[in-house]
C-alpha cells in the first residue's frame, strides 16, 4: 500500500502546488485488474483472429497493443523513481474511471492496457513502438509514399503538370474589356476593373454557385481602369485609371487619399507636385507598405507615400538617345524594392535605383520596337531576370546585368491592349502571357513558356476575346485571366490548387426569398378596395330625387343679362364707345370669302354711274 506522500517530497516532486490532497492507491489491485483485462482481451482477439483473414486484424489490433505495452514499459520498469509510478497510476485510475462512467468499451480496454502480456511480447514492443497513433488502411502507408515519389518525379521532369488548369469558374464582370486585375495576398478577394469604369469586388468564401460580386463601384467616375493591385498587407487597393490622379481605395472600396494633380503651366515635370497628364501604370512597394509607383503620359515615373497626398516621394523622367522627354508606358518595382523599371515608347526599358532619380542604373535602348507599347514588366521571384511584354507582339526575358540582348525571346503573340500581361509561376519555372485577337478572328489564347529555353510548353483558348490580363497566384496557385468581352476566368485544380475557387463552386445557389417570388403579380388600385368602392344605384329615380334636395346640384343657372350690366355682372357689351364698336365689328356679317364676287357686285353700279374713274377721263 502507498499512503500520502511526505509534504517535503511532494513539494520537491512539484506536486504541492496543486491545492488538492494525494491520492491514495493500491497498486496491487490494479495490476491484478489490468492483468485479467488483459488476459480477457487476447481471448477475443485470438477468437477474432480465427474468424477474419490473418493480414487485417494484425493491422487492426497492432496499434492498440503498441500503445499499451509502451505505457506498460513505463510503469513496470524496475530502476524507475516513485514520481513517475505515482503519475502512471494516477493517470491510469483517472482512465479506468472515465473508463467505467464512458460509453465505449475500447476506451476502457485501452486505459488497462498497461502491462498486458509483458513478459511475453518484448519482441513485439518493440516494433509496435514505431506504430503509436491511429491504425492506417491497409496497404496505404507503402504505396501512397510510392506515388507521392512518382508523381513529384514526373512534375519535375514535365512542367506542365504543375499548370492547375483542368477546371474553370467565369465570373461576369460585365460587356466590356476588363482592364484590371487584382487578388489580396491571402486570396481572399478579387477585384476586377474594366473598361465600363466599374471596380467589382468578388468573395471566394463570401461567394456561392451563381458567382456575384459582393460590391461594385465607379471609384474615378468616367475613366476606365488601367491597373488594380493590393498592397503588400493586403489593407489597402491601388487604383489607376485613365485620370491622372491615382487612388487608394480600402479592402471595403471607400477612398483612403487621391494623389493631387500637378500644375501643367510648369514645363519642368520636377517642380509639379503631381502627375499633369493621363496615368499609364501603377504598383505598390513590395515591402513598404505605404509607398506606391505611378507613371504617366507626362513623361514622369513618381513615388508617392499614402500618408501624404499633397505631394509625391520623388521623380523619375526617363529620356530618349536625344536626351528628349519620352512617355513610360509601364512600370514595376524589382522583388526586392531596390530597384524601379520603366517601359517606354521609344522602345526602352530604364531601370533606376529607387534611392537615385536622376540617372539610370540600368537601360537598353531597342528593348522592343520604337513607337509600341511596352504592356508590362514583371521580375522573377528570385529578382535575377526581368521579362517584357512588347507591343510588337513578342515576350522577352532580360538578365539586366547583360542589358544588352534578351536571354530569350517569343513572337508572334499580338497585344493590341496597351496592358497585356506576363507573369511568372510560383516555381519560377514558367512564363505566361496572353495574345489580342480581332472580333470574330479567332480564340484568345494562354501561352506557357518554360523559362529557361523559351519552349511553348503549353496552350489555353479562354474565350473568342482577347486576353488581356492574367494572374498567377503563388498561394492559391490559381490562374486568373481577364478578357476582352467582359470575363474574368478563374483556372484551377481540384489536387493541386489551394481555397479559393474551390470555395464558391461547392455551395449551392443560395433560395430567393419567397417574398420577392409571388406566383401571380397582382395590381391592386387603392380605389380597387371594398373601403373605397362607390356603391352602384340600383335606380335613376331615387338619384334624381336626391339631386333635388342638394342645393348644389338643384341650382338653375343663371340667364344671360340682355343690355346693361345689373346686380354686379357685366352685360354683353359695355357703355363705353369700344365695346359698341367691337359689337358692331363682330356683327357684320358680309361674306368675303370670294373676292372676285365681291368686286363684280358693284361693277353695274359702277358702270351707271362713274364717280371715280371716267369722270376724269371724260374730256
Amino acid at each position: 500500500m502507498l499512503g500520502t506522500p511526505d509534504p517535503e517530497l511532494a513539494s520537491t516532486m512539484g506536486f504541492s502546488g496543486f491545492g488538492k490532497k494525494a491520492r491514495t492507491f493500491d497498486l496491487e489491485a490494479m495490476f491484478e485488474q489490468t492483468r485479467r483485462t488483459a488476459v480477457e482481451r487476447s481471448r477475443k482477439v485470438l477468437e477474432a483472429r480465427e474468424r477474419e483473414k490473418e493480414d487485417q486484424t494484425e493491422k487492426e489490433f497492432r496499434i492498440p497493443y503498441g500503445a499499451s505495452s509502451v505505457s506498460a514499459s513505463r510503469a513496470t520498469r524496475p530502476g524507475s523513481t516513485l514520481s513517475e509510478r505515482v503519475a502512471v497510476c494516477s493517470e491510469s485510475e483517472d482512465n479506468s474511471h472515465e473508463a467505467l462512467s464512458g460509453p465505449s468499451m475500447q476506451s476502457q480496454s485501452s486505459a488497462k492496457g498497461p502491462a498486458e502480456d509483458t513478459g511475453d511480447d518484448d519482441d513485439d514492443e518493440d516494433d509496435d513502438e514505431e506504430f503509436i497513433g491511429p491504425p492506417l488502411p491497409p496497404g496505404f502507408k507503402d504505396s501512397d509514399d510510392d506515388n507521392d515519389n512518382d508523381d513529384t518525379e514526373e512534375e519535375d521532369n514535365n512542367p506542365v503538370k504543375k499548370i492547375p488548369d483542368s477546371h474553370e469558374i467565369t465570373l461576369q464582370h460585365g460587356t466590356k474589356t476588363v482592364s484590371a486585375l487584382g487578388l489580396d495576398p491571402s486570396g481572399a478577394r478579387l477585384i476586377t476593373g474594366g473598361y465600363d469604369y466599374d471596380v467589382k469586388f468578388w468573395d471566394f468564401a463570401g461567394m456561392d454557385a451563381s458567382l456575384q460580386a459582393f460590391r461594385s463601384l465607379q471609384p474615378c467616375e468616367c475613366h476606365q481602369i488601367k491597373s488594380l493591385q493590393y498592397s503588400s498587407t493586403g489593407d489597402v487597393i491601388l487604383v489607376v485609371s485613365g485620370n491622372s490622379q491615382a487612388k487608394v481605395l480600402d479592402r471595403d472600396g471607400f477612398p483612403v487619399m487621391e494623389c493631387i494633380k500637378g500644375d501643367q503651366y510648369i514645363v519642368d515635370m520636377t517642380n509639379t507636385k503631381g502627375h499633369t497628364a493621363m496615368l499609364n501604370s501603377g504598383c505598390w512597394h513590395p515591402k513598404i507598405k505605404e509607398e506606391f509607383l505611378t507613371c504617366s503620359n507626362d513623361g514622369t515615373v513618381r513615388t508617392w507615400d499614402v500618408n501624404n497626398e499633397k505631394k509625391h516621394k520623388s521623380v523619375f523622367k526617363p529620356r530618349s538617345v536625344q536626351g528628349k522627354r519620352v512617355i513610360p508606358t509601364t512600370c514595376t518595382y524589382s522583388r526586392d524594392g531596390k530597384l524601379i523599371a520603366a517601359g517606354c515608347q521609344d522602345g526602352s526599358i530604364q531601370i533606376w535605383d529607387r534611392n537615385m532619380s536622376v540617372h539610370t542604373k540600368f537601360h537598353c535602348r531597342q528593348a522592343h520596337a520604337s513607337g509600341t507599347d511596352t504592356s508590362c514588366l514583371t521580375f522573377s521571384y528570385d529578382g535575377t531576370v526581368l521579362a517584357s511584354r512588347g507591343g510588337d507582339d513578342t515576350l522577352k526575358i532580360w538578365d539586366i546585368r547583360q542589358f544588352k540582348k534578351p536571354l530569350n525571346s517569343a513572337d508572334g503573340l499580338p497585344s493590341f491592349f496597351p496592358m497585356t500581361d506576363c507573369c511568372f509561376s510560383p516555381d519560377d519555372k514558367i512564363l505566361v502571357t496572353g495574345t489580342s485577337v480581332k472580333k470574330g478572328g479567332g480564340s484568345g489564347k494562354l501561352f506557357f513558356f518554360y523559362r529557361e529555353t523559351f519552349q511553348k510548353l503549353y496552350e489555353i483558348e479562354v474565350t473568342d476575346a482577347s486576353v488581356v490580363r492574367c494572374l498567377w497566384h503563388p498561394k492559391l496557385n490559381q490562374i486568373m485571366v481577364g478578357t476582352g468581352n467582359g470575363l474574368a476566368k478563374v483556372y484551377y485544380d481540384p489536387v493541386k490548387s489551394q481555397r479559393g475557387a474551390k470555395l464558391c463552386v461547392v455551395k449551392t445557389k443560395r433560395k430567393e426569398r419567397q417574398a420577392e417570388t409571388l406566383t401571380q403579380d397582382y395590381i391592386i388600385t387603392p380605389h380597387a378596395l371594398p373601403m373605397f368602392r362607390e356603391p352602384r344605384q340600383r335606380s335613376t329615380r331615387k338619384q334624381l330625387e336626391k339631386d333635388r334636395l342638394d342645393p348644389m346640384k338643384s341650382h338653375k343657372p343663371e340667364p344671360p343679362v340682355a343690355g346693361a350690366g345689373r346686380g354686379g355682372r357685366v352685360g354683353t357689351h359695355g357703355v363705353t364707345l369700344s365695346s359698341y364698336i367691337v359689337k358692331n365689328i363682330a356683327l357684320d356679317k358680309t361674306d368675303d370669302s370670294n373676292p372676285r364676287e365681291a368686286i363684280l357686285r358693284h361693277a353695274k353700279e359702277a358702270e351707271e354711274n362713274p364717280y371715280w374713274v371716267a369722270p376724269a377721263y371724260a374730256k
